[in-house]
């Protein structure tokens, strides 16, 4: 059973994320809230699961969570238009995920100021802790979730879905007219206010209570330690 719930980690191709789509969030990083969504990736070869060891890059000094809700895709869809019924756009949900949006702030700070892009502060193996998958099914309204962050039991980040500036339709709308979305790919949705700062030896959960899911998709839980050389984080199994 397990290992359907993460299958879409090897089937996907992409992670597609949504940048500042909680307007609280977008204030405490000093940004204004976007008109449209803003979008970049990550690579599948960032996905750990439950339990599993981060190292932290010697690169970073300062690597931030963003706990998200992830959308798995169930086919492939382009194009979809504007018109397209809420019906129509949610079909092509497969189920849903729990997620870490992990962010080396010192490098996305430094590629800001100079106009890059935030690959490289985004992208490293392990910056996309990841729960099994709920189907689809189990989840009544995926923007009536609630999202919370804790960093050694202690509460970060506790934000609701409803808050989003972009829902999930909006989101698989517009994504299909600029990237082709395939079976097993993941959009992460945006991260509520409350981010912050983790370091090596600090354990990481993420919780989402009041669903009628299993235990496992409701405790997320990654550990921190430091980089070692010729080691990289934990792999996906």
């Amino acid at each position: 059973m397990a290992a359907a719930r993460r299958a879409f980690a090897e089937l996907g191709k992409k992670v597609v994320c949504v940048g500042r789509n909680f307007g609280k969030h977008a204030a405490e990083m000093g940004e204004a809230v976007p008109t449209e969504p803003l979008l970049f990736l990550k690579p599948t070869s960032s996905y750990i699961f439950d339990g599993s060891t981060l190292r932290i890059p010697k690169a970073v000094t300062e690597l931030h969570h963003e706990v998200e809700l992830g959308v798995v895709m169930k086919h492939r869809v382009q194009q979809l238009s504007e018109t397209a019924s809420r019906e129509e756009i949610m079909a092509s949900v497969d189920g849903y995920v729990l997620a870490y949006d992990m962010t080396a702030r010192c490098l996305q700070s430094k590629a800001k100021k100079a106009g890059l892009p935030w690959s490289v502060a985004k992208g490293y193996d392990g910056f996309c802790p990841v729960s099994d998958m709920v189907d689809a099914a189990a989840v009544s309204d995926p923007q009536q979730l609630q999202l919370r962050c804790y960093v050694d039991e202690q509460l970060r980040q506790d934000g609701s879905t409803a808050d989003m500036i972009f829902d999930v339709p909006h989101l698989i709308q517009y994504i299909s007219n600029i990237f082709t979305l395939e079976a097993g790919d993941v959009i992460l949705t945006g991260t509520p206010d409350g981010v912050g700062p983790v370091q090596a030896g600090q354990v990481m959960r993420v919780s989402s209570r009041a669903l009628p899911v299993p235990p496992r998709w409701s405790l997320v839980a990654c550990h921190f330690s430091a980089h070692e050389a010729g080691h990289n984080s934990t792999p996906l199994g």
